[in-house]
């Protein structure tokens, strides 16, 4: 499965799109995009380890915490993932 990373997360894994392992859920997903890219840990989790609130997770571009089961969503071999820090500007 693919992911789409974006901003200040694609700085830091050195691409944008990052291919991980078949995985089960999107959390196993997580797990395998900051096993193959480490410095990505600190910009995505929080001190608990947790999701930082901040940063959108989204699977086949629909929010896994809003409209299915959080990390805990399913996702199939060829599903997009995608995380993306706020954006600003002006």
């Amino acid at each position: 499965m693919k992911w789409k990373l974006f901003a200040t997360l694609a700085e830091a894994a050195g691409d944008s799109e990052v291919t991980v392992r078949e995985e089960e859920t999107v959390g196993d997903a997580l797990d395998a995009l900051l096993a193959e890219h480490p410095d990505l840990e600190t910009e995505v989790l929080d001190e608990d380890g947790d999701l930082r609130d901040h940063l959108r997770l989204l699977h086949e571009g629909r929010d896994p915490f809003a409209e299915r089961e959080g990390l805990a969503t399913a996702v199939e071999e060829d599903d997009e993932l995608a995380l993306m820090p706020p954006v600003s500007g002006g």
